[in-house]
């Protein structure tokens, strides 16, 4: 079956709607993935009504992986490429007959071509997406043990090397192509891929040398290799990342890009920080398929996503999206991009650096060594007959002049700036220089946003927190006895840790008229703060308890990510 009669399948029998459909090809096309793992990946099906569907459809068992304990010799009779190809895993074998779990039982290439590299007759059992990938994982994992790249560390010949001015470029190149380094480098990036990671440090310190990985917004220690292959590892990196090696007193910056099974490319960006005991290493993982693009999936409440869309879809004006590093502000402006992206729009961004690609958008890497700044490339877009402009971030008076000159000119600009909420952002850029009167006239819209700790759905649990704790994190007296709490217990889904994955928490304030005359009239931050609650607007802590009574997330996300309203 065609990937659009599978689409048309799950549409006639209200799965999903023509609308999805679009939204999932769309996506399938770009990401070039399955259309299966696309809806399921944009949360439009359940994987076990969608399993359930397809075995009905055609007459083919379903059963539960878990509970299957596959024989090595029938793993062996599919490779793993042919399983991260076709997503399916080879479950039994009786006779001359293989029993083969997928979770698309229409895709009559991959069982042509089991028949064909096995020569047995194939016999089609379902069984879902997310328990096809925990099988292949468990069966056909080729990376080496941590263990086991850890032991043949342990028996490299090689020296701490106290001065590093003094390293011998050749013998840390020679190094770096040593078996084991080569493997533990490799087993860190991937690892940190299969275990949801956004950022990997490796960290030398005097007496030791560690990895860590930032899961979910906090960062856990994964590993220590030994101190003495510090330089090896580095320089591993930084060849990877095509780095100067020679070069150990300059921070650098680099790119490593990696193709995975199934097709999948995963890129690093990847700093090079010389610290008192070595360079610091620190890869950001840049996942195209994992970058969620819908709006209505970020975490937005309904008035503020209308709110959002309403501003972004008006032809002029100014858009800011503050909050600290980390906090989601690109995946938020981009989602807006793709909302903006069409044919009739002349689309150009400045990024430092770009993060990731997008089609029919023109992006500009900055590049500060040779003058190209933010300021310079708005000036340049201003020649570029644009509609829509994207400035990375406004650091200066000269670049936030530029970008409010252009939203007063016809053009729609969107940027970011670094504040703690969405009031003190208009006397941040008072403070900059900008006059009032031009503040109050080109911001379409200010929202301030913070990522929190999803709670994890498969371990959650009643959480008893008292009542005055409640009110003092801002609960209002008339919600509290009926406001229920949940915590994460901790299960093999989320690591133990109770939580999975992120939610935004935002306080979005469109430019009322009445906050407009507030700006004109000198107010300041606590003024323009207490009259946009009064118009509807939510602080980022009114937010966050809202996640909280959904069961979203933990009261201890609350209070980490969010400061109460005075």
């Amino acid at each position: 079956m065609s990937t659009q009669r599978l689409g048309e399948l799950l549409v006639r029998n209200k799965l999903i709607t023509e609308e999805q459909l679009e939204i999932a090809l769309r996506e399938q096309k770009m990401n070039k993935e399955r259309l299966l793992a696309t809806l399921i990946r944009l949360k439009y099906v359940d994987e076990n009504e969608l399993a359930a569907l397809l075995s009905r459809q055609y007459g083919a068992p379903l059963i539960d992986l878990a509970d299957f304990e596959i024989d090595a010799s029938v793993v062996k009779l599919i490779s793993a490429d042919v399983v991260q190809k076709y997503h399916l895993v080879p479950v039994n074998r009786a006779g001359a007959t293989l029993i083969v779990a997928m979770s698309d039982p229409s895709n009559i290439f991959a069982i042509d071509d089991i028949k064909f590299m096995t020569g047995h007759n194939v016999e089609v059992v379902v069984a879902t997406e997310g328990a096809i990938k925990d099988a292949i994982d468990k069966y056909y994992d080729q990376s080496a043990s941590l263990a086991d790249v850890m032991g043949d560390l342990e028996d490299i010949d090689l020296e701490v090397v106290e001065d590093d001015d003094q390293v011998d470029i050749n013998e840390l190149q020679m190094a770096t192509e040593d078996a084991p380094v080569v493997k533990l480098v490799n087993l860190i990036l991937t690892d940190a891929i299969k275990k949801g990671a956004s950022d990997i440090h490796i960290e030398p310190y005097e007496h030791s040398f560690r990895v860590r990985y930032r899961i979910d917004g906090v960062l856990y220690e994964v590993m220590n290799p030994p101190l003495k292959l510090k330089n090896a590892i580095t320089s591993r990196i930084k060849i990877l990342s095509e780095m100067d090696i020679a070069e150990r007193r300059l921070p650098q910056d680099g790119r490593i890009k990696i193709k995975l099974p199934g097709g999948k490319d995963m890129d690093y960006r990847v700093n090079c920080l010389p610290t008192l005991f070595g360079e610091k290493i620190c890869l950001r993982l840049l996942d195209k398929s994992n970058l969620q693009l819908d709006m209505t999936k970020l975490g937005y409440e309904e008035d503020a996503l209308r709110w959002f869309k309403q501003e972004i879809s008006k032809p002029f004006g100014m858009v800011l999206v503050t909050g600290p590093t980390g906090s989601g502000k690109t995946v938020s402006l981009y989602s807006a991009l793709a909302e903006l992206n069409k044919t009739t729009e002349n689309i150009s961004t400045a990024e430092d650096p770009v993060e990731f690609n997008f089609a029919g958008i023109n992006q500009v890497q900055m590049h500060e060594e040779i003058g190209l700044n933010f300021a310079s490339a708005l000036r340049a877009f201003l020649r570029q007959d644009p509609d829509i402009i994207m400035i990375g971030e406004i650091r200066d008076f000269e670049t936030a002049e530029i970008g409010v000159k252009a939203a007063l000119t016809g053009h729609l600009v969107l940027s970011t700036l670094h504040t703690n909420d969405a009031p003190s952002t208009i006397n941040r850029l008072l403070n900059m220089g900008i006059e009032p009167f031009l503040v109050a006239s080109a911001v379409n819209l200010i929202t301030a946003q913070r990522l929190g700790r999803r709670l994890c759905q498969e371990c959650k649990e009643i959480d008893k927190i008292p009542k005055q704790a409640l009110l003092d994190a801002g609960v209002p007296p008339d919600e509290v006895d009926d406001f229920v709490c949940y915590k994460g217990k901790g299960c093999s889904n989320c690591n133990d840790s109770g939580y999975k994955g992120r939610v935004g928490i935002y306080q979005v304030m469109p430019m009322f008229d009445e906050l407009k005359e507030m700006v004109l009239a000198g107010a300041n931050t606590t003024e323009i703060k207490r009259e946009s609650m009064r118009l509807g607007v939510r602080t980022m802590r009114q937010s966050a308890l809202l996640k909280l009574k959904e069961g979203v997330t933990t009261f201890e996300e609350v209070l980490r990510c969010t400061i109460g309203d005075d």
